[in-house]
């Protein structure tokens, strides 16, 4: 029994850090296309706002489809759609048409994609893996996405300089059809319960009963309140740095990769890390920990002059990530009804698609106003003021304990 869990865990993981590492390619290209060709904050909000936008609007039933149909098919879809997006990119790209609205179209398209799997694939491990494994695997993928996100920029930097922009998309479209035919071939594992009910399927009904769950749960309310005020707040630090480095330090493809590998290479660490660090007296804290590193590393982006100096904050930056991120997932993968985790999730990354893209509507074109390292100073103050508020709630403290 425990090779079966292992061996699909492996395959499962293997199938998405094949996904992710084309989707990162793709990510990174786009950015830094987008980068250094405007260097405007304006065209970076755009570009932000068409890739999380469509999140808000499709998680909702990705959430209700994650519950009642079949969570590997519902992945591999997703996975098909996005390569088929790409590849038409690829073609358009290739024939001379290198505006920059058809990247905000690919990325809006490429965003209900990635939408309609995130609740799924969430919802997908807590199916194959037990309860009490599940914070090692989680760290595990973490430090795996993060081995991939070190190698993915210095590779897309380097095919950015040799090669033009669709030959990433190509390679993208190969990755995610690799992925598909991985799953589909390999994984075979038995339907969850929700998806085996011969019952009527109402879309709102099912919506409504997941906002009305999350709104009963005094430690799901609560904290989902304070994910969205942390998700609005780490925006400048994940989304301006770029453009922050571009204008303080130089317009130079190598700066944005060695960026980009520093913060990889610390979320790797991370990832590591918390793996190992299996016994926790409450996750809570753990959460803590990682929102307040990373609330005094936005600040750190924000004051330091030296770009090598940069570049270690960057790295710690990193190692915070999973130390927030992977407790938050295990927990809500813990705690949550099986029949309610789908749309559990699905609010979850509505709430990512929402807040970001609101506070990129704020701080985006306030990046042409003021200095970025104004705003990065601001908001990690902010941040760290947050990881109190949460220390100091009963319910999530509560919550973070182990389970019985």
């Amino acid at each position: 029994m425990e090779q079966r869990w292992v061996r699909n865990t492996v395959l499962f993981l293997t199938s998405q850090a094949i996904s992710i590492f084309g989707s990162f390619l793709v990510q990174y290209a786009i950015m830094w296309h987008i980068t250094l060709t405007s260097q405007s904050g304006i065209m970076m909000t755009i570009y932000i706002i068409c890739g999380l936008i469509p999140t808000f609007f499709i998680t909702p039933f990705a959430g209700v489809w994650a519950d009642r149909f079949d969570r590997k098919k519902l992945i591999m879809l997703s996975d098909s759609f996005i390569a088929i997006v790409t590849l038409i990119l690829a073609v358009l790209f290739y024939n001379g048409y290198d505006m920059l609205w058809l990247l905000f179209i690919a990325a809006s398209l490429r965003s209900l994609g990635a939408a309609l799997q995130m609740p799924a694939v969430s919802a997908f491990l807590p199916q194959i893996v037990p309860s009490e494994k599940l914070m090692k695997v989680n760290g595990i993928n973490s430090s795996v996405q993060s081995l991939i996100m070190l190698g993915s920029p210095m590779l897309s930097g380097a095919l950015l300089t040799f090669a033009p922009i669709e030959t990433i998309f190509f390679i993208d479209v190969v990755t995610a059809l690799t992925a598909v035919a991985f799953l589909g071939i390999f994984l075979k594992i038995p339907l969850h319960k929700k998806a085996l009910a011969a019952e009527p399927i109402s879309y709102f009904r099912d919506m409504k009963e997941g906002i009305l769950y999350i709104r009963d749960n005094q430690f799901l309310r609560e904290f989902f309140i304070l994910l969205a005020i942390l998700y609005f707040l780490i925006s400048p630090a994940s989304f301006l740095t770029p453009l922050q480095v571009a204008r303080s330090f130089g317009p130079d493809v190598w700066r944005l990769t060695a960026i980009e590998i520093a913060f990889s290479i610390g979320m790797m660490l991370g990832g590591i890390l918390i793996s190992y660090w299996t016994s926790l007296k409450n996750k809570m804290h753990a959460i803590a920990l990682g929102c307040f590193i990373f609330a005094i590393c936005t600040i750190g982006l924000g004051v330091i002059p030296i770009f090598w100096a940069y570049l270690l904050v960057m790295t710690v930056t990193g190692a915070s990530m999973p130390i927030f991120s992977t407790p938050a997932t295990v927990l809500l993968q813990q705690r949550v009804n099986e029949d309610f985790i789908g749309r559990v999730f699905g609010v979850m990354t509505m709430i990512s698609g929402t807040m970001i893209p609101l506070a990129m509507l704020l701080f985006g074109p306030l990046a042409d106003i003021i200095p970025i390292e104004w705003i990065l100073v601001a908001t990690g103050v902010l941040m760290a003021a947050e990881c109190f508020v949460l220390l100091g709630s009963k319910a999530l403290m509560e919550a973070g304990k182990p389970l019985e």
